[in-house]
């Protein structure tokens, strides 16, 4: 429910940069088949898209078996850098897996979604991390990224799971939600992984709200204010003009 002017900008650039690199092949396409080469390059952004999300579920699938203590040996190619920087997240934080993969829902607000992780976490008076666990515990909603960058909106959609009501398991028994004393963001790439707290405090899930709230004009609300015409036309005036000009 965000506005997001930049994804047209981003996905001009990608058809772009598409068509410039792959002219002669776009130009034979186009000769034999002008949609085609269309639907090609209009294509582009969203080829990108399902690429990048198939590496990031193969990445969560790998970070879930290797958070319960599973053994992963080898691994699509794709994800083979994010398997070993989420092993050195691992041993640099050594959290506890309370969760993972599990449905948060909330009955009030009329929302759910599947979060990645309830961790517990140990961390000393200046809040870094103690990985021997000597120091403060901290339960907290995880979220494992492996985008380009970690946007403001995650904290949103954190803030969303950590107030839901309940908690869904895979054989449909429920849970309460549980009190978080924060929430975290683990961002992973091919080149490098970090570990962000991320705030979901009441202001973050009342902005949240707002946006559900505007998900309900969306898709309900909207459809209902304009009522049935009251009065209309009931034919086409032609004048003089046209009727000589038949």
């Amino acid at each position: 429910m965000l506005p997001k002017p930049f994804l047209t900008f981003w996905a001009a650039k990608l058809t772009a940069e598409l068509a410039v690199d792959s002219l002669p092949f776009v130009q034979q396409m186009a000769e034999r088949d002008r949609q085609g080469a269309v639907d090609y390059l209009k294509g582009a952004s969203r080829r990108y898209t399902k690429v990048r999300a198939e590496i990031g579920s193969m990445a969560h699938d790998a970070f879930e078996r290797l958070a319960r203590g599973e053994a992963v040996g080898h691994v699509h190619p794709d994800i083979q850098a994010h398997v070993r920087h989420f092993r050195e997240f691992l041993a640099a934080v050594n959290p506890e897996l309370v969760r993972a993969e599990d449905v948060a829902w909330s009955d009030e607000h009329e929302y759910a979604g599947s979060f990645d992780a309830i961790l517990r976490i140990w961390v000393d008076d200046e809040h870094q991390v103690t990985p021997d666990r000597s120091g403060r515990p901290m339960l907290i909603m995880a979220d494992w990224k492996t985008s380009k960058d970690v946007h403001a909106e995650v904290a949103l959609q954190m803030a969303a799971y950590a107030n839901a009501d309940r908690i869904v398991s895979p054989d449909g028994t429920s849970t309460p939600m549980p009190h978080f004393d924060g929430a975290a963001v683990l961002h992973v790439t091919e080149d490098q992984w970090s570990f962000y707290p991320v705030r979901i405090d009441a202001d973050v899930f009342e902005f949240f709200l707002s946006l559900r709230h505007v998900f309900n004009w969306d898709r309900e609300a909207n459809k209902t204010v304009i009522g049935r015409k009251l009065a209309a036309s009931t034919a086409k005036l032609v004048t003089g003009t046209q009727r000589r000009a038949r």
